[in-house]
């Protein structure tokens, strides 16, 4: 037995010795940015200053400009979207490029920055990148030539292909070999076939779709008009609409966070000149309603910290100079405040 014994320790430390060494395994050391909340920060037109905030919640350290600080460069754009997906990150800026960086130390690993007009948001299906775009502006300013644009590869690189779409495409959703995307003034979710990298499907939505989100293992994409808000529910199989769940917030920006469970935190905003901001709570599962959970003004983004239940409110100042970041507790305690670059509108939790 004892013999039977040492002779299975020895095996089993073999394996595991092979198993540390194998470059193979889908393991690497956590890194700074690997864990924490990265902030957002679009910065100002013309300024072109938009980066990333970085903050260890655990010690309330805040990290600014983490690209610059890590590649030697500015990041040069206005900042809007951040996409972590197949280990990762896209820095999406609607000045013309897409930046491809390592998650864990914002090292620049490629990019996508010729070919693009406004893009908006990104999504990765077949090993390529689907990227919504704008389209350049016409002579009165509307976006009749949006397209969502096809780079070969996970890392940047030349723009492939322009697949046309309705006016102003925002959120992009893969599955499988199907990208759906929300066309916001279109009011339309039209559905790509990543293979073919053609349209495949249009779906009418009842407002302007602008963003997806997955709930209760179906997918959903939220909606707005200047009256009420939708949650649209799409079956991924079918590729039809399921339900609509509707709610009377007016004055919806299009900016919404989830909350635990189906708990939705709505930004709103009466605009110029008085910008009265808000937020409202949804629960999509009990259509139960909260209006002006909280009020105030200069409300440009939110989002939700799922480990510690807390509520992240940007604040733009007018964009004049450094932007700010409320915190709140689900009860609607005020738990922080953090002063952040120009513009935050957006958050990812790590």
């Amino acid at each position: 037995m004892i013999q039977f014994s040492n002779s299975f320790l020895a095996l089993s430390l073999l394996v595991l010795t092979f198993s540390a060494c194998d470059p193979t395994a889908d393991e690497r050391p956590l890194e700074v940015y690997d864990s924490g909340i990265l902030i957002l920060n679009e910065g100002a037109f013309g300024a072109n200053d938009g980066e990333v905030t970085h903050l260890d919640p655990s010690t309330g350290t805040l990290t600014p400009s983490v690209f610059e600080k890590a590649n030697g460069r500015p990041f040069a754009g206005l900042l809007e979207d951040l996409v972590l997906e197949e280990d990762r990150l896209y820095l999406v800026a609607n000045t013309g490029k897409v930046e491809v960086v390592q998650p864990g130390d914002f090292k620049s690993i490629g990019a996508v920055d010729k070919g693009l007009d406004q893009p908006r948001s990104v999504a990765t299906a077949r090993g390529k990148l689907f990227i919504s775009d704008y389209g350049p502006y016409d002579a009165n300013y509307n976006t009749p030539s949006s397209y969502v644009a096809v780079v070969q590869g996970l890392e940047g690189g030349v723009v492939k292909k322009k697949i046309p779409v309705s006016s102003k495409p925002e959120d992009l959703y893969a599955f499988g070999s199907y990208v759906f995307v929300a066309v916001s003034e279109g009011k339309k979710v039209e559905v790509l076939d990543a293979n073919a990298e053609l349209p495949f499907k249009t779906l009418e939505m009842p407002g302007q779709p602008v963003q997806f989100f997955e709930l209760n293992g179906d997918l959903w994409v939220f909606c707005y008009d200047a009256q009420k808000v939708y949650f649209v529910s799409i079956s991924k199989s079918g590729l039809s609409q399921k339900e609509i769940r509707t709610f009377p917030i007016a004055q919806a920006t299009g900016r919404i966070a989830q909350g635990d469970t189906d708990t939705f935190y709505v930004l709103t905003s009466s605009g110029w000149p008085d910008y009265r901001d808000g937020i409202s709570v949804v629960n999509v599962g009990s259509g139960t309603l909260v209006s002006d959970w909280k009020k105030g003004s200069g409300f440009y983004g939110i989002g939700y910290d799922s480990n510690a239940q807390q509520i992240y409110l940007a604040n733009a100042k007018g964009f004049q100079g450094n932007g700010e970041v409320l915190v709140y507790q689900k009860s609607g305690a005020e738990a922080g405040k953090l002063t952040v670059g120009r513009g935050p509108s957006g958050f990812l939790f790590r």
